[in-house]
């Protein structure tokens, strides 16, 4: 695979070397049992590059608070959007992931002319889309988008162990750990549990 320093876009077709605002695409949350999927966007500033951009699950998680902030205060527009636990559950957990990155896309305060998301599924946007597989490693656009979804979605998980204390999101983020799963069974499903999810159904179903 190439790297970030080796890959470009122009890698992608002739349509890709024109120049023009490119914005970066990512999500995060779509293996967790509750809570929504995150998306974010973000068109960054070539004239204020950011240093120690990632894949936002192998940079720690201090670095990635600082990065966040970086981002949005740098980046030349940025947008966060999300999918609910209702719309996963409603439209399934690819189509869901699909509909925020559109709403986060939509959201940018400039137009971009094309977009490259991490991943090999892309949304289907009014403008030239890209999946790129490990974008989030190549790409420093879709880095950013990760870590700026990473980050947002991490504080949402924050607030659902607040509201739901029984379940530990604090510590799992929604993830079927042990203690999560251990949880389910013993308090069943809350409001923000994705109840198409076969563990969360069979939680439900054993109530």
């Amino acid at each position: 695979m190439p790297s970030r320093k080796s890959f470009r876009l122009e890698q992608l077709g002739p349509e890709w070397a024109r120049p023009g605002l490119v914005a970066g695409v990512d999500e995060a949350g779509r293996g967790p049992l509750a809570g929504p999927v995150v998306a974010a966007a973000v068109i960054l500033d070539e004239l204020q590059p950011i240093r120690g951009l990632g894949d936002s699950k192998v940079i720690a998680p201090r670095r990635r608070e600082a990065l966040f902030d970086e981002i949005r205060a740098r980046a030349l527009c940025c947008c966060i959007a999300s999918a609910s636990a209702e719309e996963i559950d409603r439209l399934n957990i690819l189509q869901a992931t699909l509909l925020a990155m559109q709403r986060a896309v939509a959201g940018l305060r400039l137009r971009p002319q094309r977009v490259v998301v991490d991943g090999n599924r892309a949304p289907a946007l009014p403008v030239p889309v890209a999946a790129i597989v490990k974008g989030d490693a190549k790409v420093a656009a879709i880095s950013a988008a990760s870590i700026l979804a990473k980050v947002h979605r991490d504080r949402l998980c924050l607030e659902l162990d607040q509201a739901h204390p029984a379940y530990g999101f604090a510590a799992h983020k929604g993830y079927p750990t042990p203690e999560h799963l251990a949880a389910l069974r013993a308090h069943g499903p809350c409001a923000e549990h994705r109840q198409s999810f076969a563990p969360v159904r069979a939680a439900g179903s054993a109530r």
